[in-house]
Order: structure tokens, then C-alpha cells, then sequence
């Protein structure tokens, strides 16, 4: 049985000047799929959720002094999305690309293990994607990047 409300433990919220447009563009360029749309008596959408893997994603406009769109703050993240892939990388970048997200970092093999890629979408927000391509020890992570690493499981 699909539970259509199960939500993981982690979820993040993000927000649009124009958040209807958002949810279109995220389904087009990155295939996340909407799982809710609440829209108040205007039809203008208030709340939005949407679904990539086994991971979620709210959406809506600015709606409390707290929160804020990037544009507003200069184009600063106080956070990048991070959204995990088994498999297509490569494929899941050009149809972003397509789709015309600002791409901050190309595919690229890091050092402990994954293919990741950087993107902004037209809202300013952040987002990694990332693929396992290959499995690597904590000792070959820490010799490969000269970096100390802890907790490596």
C-alpha cells in the first residue's frame, strides 16, 4: 500500500515569488512529482509538496518575516538541497540543463565516491545532485582528499 502522507524524517521547505511556476519548472527540469497542492479561493497555491525518491520537498511563497527567497537576500542560500540519484546522472543533468537551471558545477567524480552536479533553479535556490558511482574506503577518501574524516561507515 502507497501511503501517499508518509513522510521521511527530513524534508525541506523552499520559497517562490511565483511558486506555481516553481513546481512546474522543478517537475520539467529535476522530475520531482507533486504529491499536494493547496491553492486558496483565488486559486493563487499557498502550499505545495512534491516527491523525488523516497524524499520530499514544501514549497509556497515568502509567508511569514522569517522566511525569504534568495532573490530578496542577493541570491545568498542559507541551504543547498541536496537530492541523491541511483543512477542517470548524466541524463538527469542535460534534462536539467534543458530546462534551462543555471548549472554552478558541472558532473564531476569527487574523491569519496559519488558524481555530483550543481544547479540553481530560476528561483535562486541551490540544489546538489549527487550519484554513488563507486564504493571508497575511509582510508582512500582521506588519502585522495588530505583531509582527516570521521565517522566514515
Amino acid at each position: 500500500m502507497n501511503d501517499d502522507f508518509h513522510r521521511p524524517t527530513f524534508g525541506s521547505a523552499v520559497f517562490y515569488e511565483d511558486p506555481r511556476a516553481a513546481m512546474e519548472w522543478l517537475e520539467n527540469a529535476f522530475g520531482f512529482a507533486r504529491n499536494m497542492v493547496i491553492s486558496d479561493k483565488d486559486g493563487k497555491l499557498v502550499h505545495a509538496e512534491m516527491r523525488f525518491g523516497d524524499g520530499y520537498i514544501t514549497l509556497g511563497p515568502k509567508w511569514a518575516d522569517f522566511v525569504d527567497i534568495p532573490a530578496s537576500i542577493g541570491g545568498k542560500n542559507t541551504q543547498i538541497i541536496h537530492t541523491h540519484l541511483d543512477s542517470d546522472i548524466d541524463a538527469h543533468y542535460a534534462r536539467a540543463k534543458a530546462a534551462g537551471a543555471e548549472i554552478l558545477q558541472a558532473p564531476e567524480d569527487q574523491f569519496y565516491g559519488d558524481r555530483t552536479y550543481r544547479a540553481r533553479d530560476p528561483g535562486g535556490h541551490v540544489w546538489t545532485f549527487s550519484q554513488t558511482v563507486r564504493h571508497v574506503s575511509r582510508e582512500d577518501a582521506e588519502q585522495a582528499s588530505g583531509l582527516k574524516i570521521e565517522g566514515w561507515h
